[in-house]
């Protein structure tokens, strides 16, 4: 989630796209944590469900990003 903060600093775009509207490749989300692909799809998986993360589907290829207002809800609720 840190990562996904500021995508810009942590992770190149992705060659097709160039920007980082819809979020970093997930490709590149799994090779920074170093964790086996099955292991960051799970973690990944249970962060959309909850609401944490926007998920975008370009061809072959997902992209994810922070879901802000959803985070900042949270972040409200526990205060």
């Amino acid at each position: 989630m840190e990562w996904l903060k500021e995508p810009e600093t942590n992770f190149p775009p992705h060659e097709t796209l160039k920007h980082f509207n819809d979020g970093v490749c997930v490709t590149y989300i799994q090779e920074k944590a170093g964790l086996s692909q099955s292991t960051i799809s799970t973690y990944l998986n249970n962060m959309e469900k909850c609401g944490l993360l926007i998920s975008t589907r370009h061809g072959k290829w997902s992209y994810l990003k922070r879901n802000e207002d959803v985070i900042q809800e949270y972040i409200k609720f526990i205060s």
